[in-house]
């Protein structure tokens, strides 16, 4: 009798494993209002703005509630000096001429202008009139500078007083024009003011002499040019030099034309010489 197969045993199914629980997200965080910037700084500032003008209302009512105080007399003794005159023998000897520069400024201004220089003779056909030693303003302003108007306007402006010149000529050719022009003494320096902006444009070549000049000796203001010489077809060379320099409320403005150069030393002594005087 066949013995009956043996079977295996059947292994029973793996208990399935437990499903892991998933962590629970966290609660999201509420939003934390923000302070709006500037507000503290904000009441700040109105509350100082109202504090002046609160306190300027203040200010006005009680001086509006006070009694006017009057002003004191414009006259009052006691105010001049020295409070008594000395007796005439101890009174001060006025300044001499040679030491009052307002003696010899506020007088003839002509007789300021430098003497005709030895060879030289009175030039008749100058376009200034030059026949009694003064220049009109508007004329000078028309007659030497090439924007009339607004050079007379400027002088006006800097209280230009009055004007006095010479012109001369030696050969056939070579001439001389000098003009003091004195300013009223006001709050604007007139003479320093004219003399520095002629000195500021004469470096340039357009208008000016396209160097930067010499300085006059002793005057720590003032300079002399020697242009460069202008040729045109037909005509004969022009040569020209300047110098301008100031003292006090006049101003010096001298030039030298011809048809051959000009040297240095012919400038510069008139410019020297015409310091002195000043």
């Amino acid at each position: 009798m066949a013995e009956p197969p043996v079977t295996e045993p059947v292994p029973e199914p793996a208990p399935e494993a437990a499903p892991v629980a998933e962590p629970e997200p966290a609660p999201a965080t509420a939003p934390v209002a923000k302070r709006p910037r500037g507000r503290t700084a904000l009441l700040v500032l109105a509350a100082a703005v109202l504090g002046i003008a609160g306190g300027t209302a203040v200010g006005y009512d009680v001086q509006a509630g006070r009694a006017p105080t009057s002003l004191p007399a414009l006259s009052q003794p006691g105010l001049a000096y020295p409070a008594k005159a000395l007796p005439p023998d101890e009174a001060p000897d006025p300044l001499p001429a040679s030491q009052d520069r307002r003696v010899r400024t506020d007088g003839d201004l002509r007789k300021l202008v430098i003497g005709r220089p030895a060879g030289w003779s009175d030039d008749d056909s100058s376009l200034l009139d030059l026949s009694d030693g003064w220049v009109a303003p508007d004329v000078y302003a028309r007659s030497s500078y090439e924007k009339e108007g607004s050079m007379y306007e400027y002088f006006l402006e800097c209280d230009i007083r009055r004007v006095a010149g010479a012109a001369w000529k030696r050969g056939q050719y070579r001439t001389a024009e000098i003009h003091l022009v004195q300013f009223g003494s006001g709050t604007v320096q007139g003479a320093q003011d004219f003399v520095e902006g002629q000195l500021a444009y004469m470096p340039g070549s357009e208008i000016g002499a396209g160097n930067i000049g010499d300085a006059i000796k002793g005057s720590g203001n003032g300079r002399y040019y020697l242009y460069e010489v202008d040729r045109k077809p037909g005509y004969l060379p022009s040569y020209h030099a300047r110098a301008t320099v100031y003292r006090g409320d006049i101003a010096a403005d001298i030039h030298l034309y011809d048809t051959v150069p000009i040297s240095k030393k012919d400038i510069r002594t008139l410019a020297e010489r015409q310091l002195e005087r000043l």
